[in-house]
């Protein structure tokens, strides 16, 4: 869920459902199903059965799922000070980020992280298996897990990683992808190692001859630091995969990833709107009128002072003689309509004449 969409935070309850909002949702498969699921087993205490008889999901699957909500009911029952080293490992093992955990034990994502980090747990990274487990699989194509002994790689290139653009939505679409790549192949030519980490398939920055260490992963700032530290990166490119690299320049900065290129400071300058206009304002750059906006009333709200603002502005600008022009445009163009009109009954009648 997090590779989909990084502001999901896993399968958890999103928002709140009455008794029959819930079951409309569990009946009808839409993008809400999966939070009335998450809801059904958090909040309501829904059975497997129960769940499995209004949305016909297999019950092996519905099982995972309830699972998940009963060790975060378990993991409620402690804090940050008294929550043991397995109950931590069988959280990671289940797929629990460390903002999820450090929201049931009281923590920042942070504090969770270095909590984790100090008890020894930490991810292994894994090879795909492209050859069906018939042949030891040697690709470099790589994810992490907690699910596993030791690592079925090495990390003696410390190369050079650059974080991909994610899924394609709006806004965030093959360009990124092609940045991406052609910053890989740049790399490369200069003779360096790269560490490329992208969950987009679709891609071709996830061509497995693209770069030389590929992980599917989460562009989280939890996994990219996961991997930037086992892999050892002398550095991150971020400034190439849109907007999901940006927003984590920062956060990579404040935990001592060397982020090369454009300075994680003026990319959130560009970023953070507030700080760009602000930035306008004081080298004196004019910028259309702009609100951030949360509520349909503050749209209507700013909509209503967006148009009064205008019709005083073409007052002052003399919208008279604006007026008068669009008149006079109005007749020519009437004009010119006529006489085409008079050119077309002309032609009729010559038509019939003929």
């Amino acid at each position: 869920m997090r590779m989909v969409n990084t502001s999901w935070k896993g399968f958890e309850p999103l928002g709140t459902f009455t008794d029959e909002e819930r079951d409309e949702e569990l009946v009808r498969p839409t993008p809400n199903r999966i939070y009335a699921i998450a809801d059904a087993f958090y909040n309501a205490g829904y059975s497997v059965d129960r769940v499995h008889e209004i949305t016909k999901i297999d019950r092996w699957f519905l099982s995972k799922l309830e699972y998940l909500a009963v060790l975060s009911n378990d993991l409620c029952n402690y804090n940050k000070e008294t929550v043991p080293k397995n109950m931590i490992l069988l959280a990671k093992k289940a797929g629990f980020s460390d903002w999820q955990i450090g929201k049931r034990i009281g923590c920042s994502e942070s504090e969770a992280r270095k909590l984790r980090t100090s008890m020894g747990i930490t991810p292994v990274v894994k090879q795909i298996d492209t050859l069906a487990a018939e042949f030891p699989a040697q690709t470099n194509y790589l994810y992490m897990t907690y699910n596993g002994a030791e690592s079925d790689v090495t990390f003696d290139d410390h190369g050079i990683m650059v974080v991909g653009c994610g899924t394609y939505r709006i806004g965030s679409s093959v360009e990124f992808d092609y940045g991406s790549v052609l910053c890989l192949r740049t790399l490369i030519a200069e003779g360096k190692k790269t560490v490329m980490i992208n969950c987009n398939p679709e891609t071709v920055s996830t061509d497995f001859d693209e770069s030389h260490r590929l992980y599917f992963e989460e562009l989280s700032l939890e996994r990219v630091l996961d991997i930037y530290d086992v892999e050892g990166c002398t550095g991150a490119v971020v400034s190439f995969g849109g907007q999901i690299p940006n927003n984590l320049a920062l956060p990579l900065k404040a935990n001592g990833a060397n982020v090369l290129g454009t300075t994680p400071e003026m990319i959130d300058g560009a970023e953070d709107r507030q700080k760009h206009s602000a930035m306008l304002d004081q080298l004196n750059i004019d910028q259309p009128a702009w609100s951030e906006l949360k509520t349909f009333e503050d749209a209507q709200g700013f909509c209503n002072k967006v148009w009064r603002r205008k019709r005083r502005g073409k007052g002052k600008r003399g919208g008279r003689e604006e007026g008068e022009e669009e008149k006079r445009g109005g007749g020519e163009r009437r004009k010119r309509r006529g006489e085409e009109e008079e050119e077309k009954r002309g032609g009729g009648r010559a038509g019939g004449t003929i």
